[in-house]
């Protein structure tokens, strides 16, 4: 078995892979990459058991093959090389020879026939979805997931797909973002709920791609399938919660802002709140907001005051800034609007503008307890 690959292509593909190896695996093969060379087609795979990933690159060959080679190593190796081809021989003593324009590197390989196969997805649905708008939404969504061990239906995005459109919820309980397309649909009703691990490998790749990704899924996995690359993960087992009922309907209190200067101002505000807490104090009357917060046990205290553009009655209400920041920043538009009912209801933070036809952002915001 032998091929010549050049090298900085090869890394490349290589760091992608790299993000489903675990630090610590139960397997040691799991700390490996699976070549699998037929000609001039390698084939390269990680997993986890649970998430499996696999890219197929271009290499020159006439033979065919399949190792497992130790992953750190190869990668610690190849990120010191400027571009060059490299050739790698399958030796005779159980490893692989790496022939590079400097010299010879010898690494220890391992049976491929020992390496887990990804799972087959038996009669699959099927949708499929552009990659720059599964990037979007997983990155608008993602970040409001939560990390409850005991919760884990919360810890991933949950995926709604209808022939209306496409819906995205993540949700920690304390926050929540739903995120629609009306502009993709599918071709018939499903719902399941991905883990974070394999959405953030997916939400790096998919940036920068500009082809349509195929999604098949069953009731315990799903398989994305893109240019060059399959990515297969276990599902999340349970049933999402009903989050259209924590959405408040009747929210007649409407303030809208420049979303930078708002976010500026919380950022500021909050280095002074409690160091548990987090809490700012929004008070809003009239057209101008003040945002407050105070830290009683080291006597710190600060408060600006905004321009808005405010409907509704005179209103206080308490937010954790690190969650009303987050929110903000996940933000692209110039205007944000807050919608709020009652000091003890869940605020409603949406875009003005800077969405997509057919795009919606709904982020919703627990309030805390003011103490006054």
């Amino acid at each position: 078995m032998k091929f010549i690959v050049s090298s900085s292509y090869l890394l490349k593909q290589l760091q992608i892979l790299g993000g489903v190896i675990n630090n610590s695996n139960t397997l040691p093969i799991l700390d490996n990459f699976l070549f699998e060379l037929h000609q001039d087609k390698l084939k390269v795979s990680a997993s986890d058991l649970e998430t499996t990933m696999s890219a197929e690159l271009d290499v020159e060959s006439d033979s065919e093959g399949s190792i497992a080679v130790p992953a750190k190593l190869l990668l610690d190796t190849l990120k010191t090389f400027p571009e060059q081809p490299l050739t790698f021989v399958v030796e005779d003593n159980n490893t692989i020879e790496l022939s590079s324009s400097y010299g010879k590197y010898a690494l220890a390989y391992a049976n491929g026939e020992e390496f887990p196969n990804a799972v087959e997805l038996d009669e699959p649905s099927k949708t499929v979805v552009p990659a720059d708008i599964l990037a979007t939404a997983v990155s608008k969504t993602i970040f409001a997931s939560g990390n409850d061990d005991l919760r884990p239906v919360m810890s991933g995005v949950f995926f709604q797909f209808s022939t209306e459109g496409l819906t995205f919820v993540a949700t920690d309980a304390h926050k929540l973002v739903k995120y629609t397309r009306e502009d993709v649909s599918a071709e018939e009703t499903a719902e399941f709920i991905m883990p974070k691990k394999p959405l953030n490998l997916l939400k790096g790749i998919l940036a920068n791609s500009d082809s349509d990704v195929l999604i098949e899924y069953n009731e315990s996995n799903a398989k994305f399938t893109f240019d060059d690359t399959q990515l297969v993960c276990r599902l999340i087992d349970g049933k999402y919660p009903n989050y259209e009922a924590v959405i408040p309907k009747e929210n007649p209190n409407v303030l809208t802002i420049d979303r930078t200067q708002f976010l500026n101002s919380v950022k500021r505000v909050s280095i002074f709140s409690n160091k548990t807490t987090h809490q700012v104090k929004l008070k809003i009357a009239g057209a101008e907001l003040n945002i407050s917060a105070e830290d009683v046990d080291y006597s710190n205290k600060a408060e600006e005051r905004l321009t808005c553009d405010y409907q509704g009655d005179d209103m206080q209400i308490g937010f954790n800034s690190r969650f009303l920041t987050e929110m903000l920043n996940n933000l692209n538009a110039n205007d944000v609007q807050l919608e709020m009912s009652l000091p003890n209801r869940a605020g409603i933070l949406t875009p003005k503008d800077g969405l997509d036809d057919g795009e919606k952002v709904t982020m919703l915001v627990m309030p805390v307890m003011l103490n006054n």
